[in-house]
């Protein structure tokens, strides 16, 4: 099935609440409650806000044709429908806490309702294909998942073709359920994303989190998580690859308030080529009521090329020291040359050797990722563009090989 999320003026009532941290400095579903974005702000330092296609901006106009979600066959027990926002799960979860958020709520009135029935379990993937519109303008949508009790389910979301999109994303993981959600960003080069997503776990509920990010121009997600009951569980993995000029952003706040829950956050990143940019935060917040957390987080970052930079700012917030453990981690480096050498040293072609390095450097990712075929083509693609890039690319120019201009 095919549905369009229409993007046109809404209102709702605005709210606040006190801050809990840097990134929530203010609550509000109105965008005029924030002011307006300049770069120097701590959450936008890294993010380049001229290329954001006015995805920040109320005034921007909407693209002449809407970013399109198509679910394929839907097994017994997932829905897929249109709402409204009146609907009382949407916006229950993500109040937004920045302004193109708070815009891309503002701009949308319906929302697209993923709805998996309690005690469902979901033995094959559920995937939703997520078309750009073109880039006459800009696109805002709105998504609410919500996995019943005991339910148990895998859903992929893959975004591509051309867009300027604004999107926010509700997630409720009901009591002792699962969820794998799977988002990937395979956008045409052009295109720009600003994402909030927003998870909420109830007790003893789980979610598998992986986000990947290839495509596009400027990508920016920032998942947000917190828990309703004891012994919520997450893990989010993410992987990234930015070529010559892409900038790639994630973001993480992980907020324990009740007690016996964790969390394990590791994301791996590339970067080949002149400004090509990534950029990794990952905030953990433990309350003083949160007693029993358990909570770790790891950044790597691999540089294949000279001008490309890498952003890594782990943050560990801790208000009790009842705890399991807490930690974070983050490291950027070029290729070992030891495990290079070690390649070639058994009559592996130093191409061969650094293609082995960037798929072994990825594989503990890619192996979580919940689809065979998702698997394969998505590190085919890491290949093809690490042999078009400028590490392996310009020798294949030179040897007239795949790379060549001919």
């Amino acid at each position: 099935m095919s549905i369009e999320v229409a993007a046109r003026p809404h209102t709702h009532g605005a709210g606040e609440v006190p801050p809990k941290t840097k990134s929530q400095l203010l609550r509000s579903f109105d965008p005029a409650e924030f002011p307006a974005l300049n770069g120097r702000e701590e959450e936008w330092r890294f993010t380049p806000i001229k290329r954001l296609a006015g995805l920040d901006d109320a005034d921007t106009a909407p693209a002449k044709a809407a970013v399109a979600y198509t679910a394929r066959a839907l097994p017994e027990g997932v829905t897929v429908e249109a709402v409204g926002k009146d609907d009382e799960r949407v916006g229950s979860i993500l109040t937004p806490f920045d302004r193109p958020s708070a815009v891309a709520w503002a701009k949308t009135d319906k929302a697209l309702l993923v709805s998996v029935a309690p005690e469902a379990e979901i033995a094959e993937p559920v995937w939703i294909d997520v078309t750009g519109g073109g880039l006459d303008g800009a696109s805002w949508a709105h998504t609410y998942i919500e996995v019943g009790h005991h339910a148990d389910v895998t859903l992929i979301m893959r975004h591509t073709g051309a867009a300027r999109l604004g999107d926010n994303i509700e997630i409720a993981v009901g009591d002792s359920a699962r969820l794998r959600l799977v988002s990937v960003a395979e956008w045409d080069r052009e295109s720009v994303q600003v994402e909030h997503q927003k998870a909420r776990l109830g007790t003893d509920a789980r979610l598998d989190h992986i986000a990947v990010s290839l495509g596009g121009d400027l990508v920016r997600q920032y998942l947000s998580i917190d828990y309703a009951g004891r012994g919520g569980s997450v893990d989010a993995f993410g992987l990234y690859f930015a070529d010559t000029g892409q900038h790639l952003e994630h973001r993480q706040l992980v907020d324990h308030s009740v007690p016996d829950c964790r969390s394990y956050v590791n994301y791996r990143g590339a970067l080949q080529g002149e400004t090509a940019h990534t950029v990794w935060v990952g905030d953990v917040l433990i309350q003083d009521a949160a007693t029993g957390t358990d909570t770790y987080e790891i950044n790597r970052n691999l540089v294949l090329s000279d001008g490309a930079r890498a952003d890594s700012v782990p943050n560990l917030e801790i208000e009790t020291g009842e705890i399991v453990g807490a930690g974070h981690a983050s490291a950027t480096g070029r290729f070992d040359e030891e495990h290079l050498f070690y390649l070639q040293s058994r009559g592996i072609p130093e191409d061969e050797a650094r293609r082995l390095v960037v798929k072994g450097f990825f594989n503990e990712i890619v192996q979580k990722i919940p689809s065979e075929r998702l698997r394969e083509e998505l590190t085919e693609t890491i290949v093809a563009r690490l042999d078009a890039g400028p590490v392996l690319g310009s020798a294949n120019v030179a040897e007239g090989g795949a790379g060549s201009a001919a």
